[in-house]
């Protein structure tokens, strides 16, 4: 990998004969897009260490926060399998714009669960969409206030995995996350430097040892 000093350079969190985890920073593409000049990504940077490195799920460029890879075609198969039966648990933090209003479940959560697709005519959108798109369930929780007047602080923990669900449905209830170039108002883009999203917590258990891995990393705003 890059150098301590590049911004973009991943920090690893575990790594074993099977599995690896990586606090992914916003800016870095998870896997290479389209072009040369989107080649650079984790995916890339991780094979440079460990050529057998697999990419299981993926975060937004400008989301940052824990990335699981698999080691070989065999694990990979695996823990993608454990994410598709929703055995992998994953917690988001996010700074939203305005004060969301709670209505917490027995757990203490709140729902927004509002089916959702990609809008095929207006790529890289995705949209609430109650005829045709697929069921999508975020619970969240109130931390506290956010770092900037007139935000908030929410944990965030997906039920579902849509294209930009987070993102498409703290929107949809009126208080986009800030920072979002593509979601939020233009106010709210400029609010901040970059997505106010992280992915902070990764919790599973170890498909070889049985033993159970809980990995976080703090958001960095």
């Amino acid at each position: 990998m890059n150098t301590p000093t590049d911004p973009l350079q991943p920090q690893l969190l575990h790594a074993d004969e099977y599995l690896l985890v990586f606090n992914k920073p916003s800016g870095l593409l998870s896997v290479p897009g389209i072009g040369p000049d989107k080649q650079d990504c984790l995916r890339v940077r991780a094979q440079q260490d460990w050529p057998d490195a697999l990419t299981v799920h993926r975060l937004d460029m400008s989301t940052s926060g824990l990335i699981l890879m698999a080691r070989g075609e065999a694990m990979h198969k695996t823990m993608s399998l454990a994410f598709e039966k929703r055995l992998v648990h994953k917690r988001y933090v996010a700074v939203v714009m305005g004060e969301p209003r709670p209505e917490p479940d027995a757990q203490g959560w709140s729902r927004i669960d509002l089916p959702m697709r990609v809008d095929y005519q207006n790529r890289p959108y995705s949209i609430i969409d109650h005829d045709k798109g697929k069921p999508s369930l975020t619970h969240w929780q109130t931390i506290g206030p956010g770092p900037i007047a007139g935000t908030t602080r929410l944990l965030l923990e997906p039920f579902t995995g849509r294209t930009h669900q987070l993102r498409v449905h703290l929107a949809a209830i009126g208080h986009p996350i800030v920072g979002d170039h593509l979601y939020a108002p233009p106010d709210g883009h400029a609010m901040a430097p970059r997505l106010l999203l992280h992915a902070r917590e990764l919790c599973f258990t170890h498909p070889v040892t049985g033993n159970r891995l809980s990995l976080s990393h703090p958001a960095p705003f």
